[in-house]
């Protein structure tokens, strides 16, 4: 399944505006994203289609040089292993 992004998001399903998966996230100052949310469709779940969503946030804080905090308690409980110790900021 693909996964797009848009603005403070990124997402997976045809529906923008009611994707089939997604993640979101705020920029409360230059050097850090927070994920506040991931949802995954009933019909999704299972597949490891949150995680990807998740590895795609750590991916574009690499990118951008940016650390990720999470009030999302899955985003978190993913974020604190240590293949994200780079990015990951409790």
């Amino acid at each position: 399944m693909e996964i797009l992004f848009d603005k403070n998001r990124f997402y997976a399903g045809d529906n923008k505006a009611r994707p089939l998966a997604q993640i979101t996230f705020t920029k409360p100052n230059d050097g850090l994203i927070v994920v506040d949310h991931t949802f995954t469709d009933p019909s999704l779940r299972g597949q490891g289609i949150a995680r990807k969503l998740v590895e795609k946030v750590a991916d574009h804080a690499r990118q951008e040089g940016l650390k990720v905090g999470a009030t999302c308690s899955y985003a978190l409980k993913v974020l604190q292993e240590e293949q994200f110790n780079d990015i990951f900021q409790a």
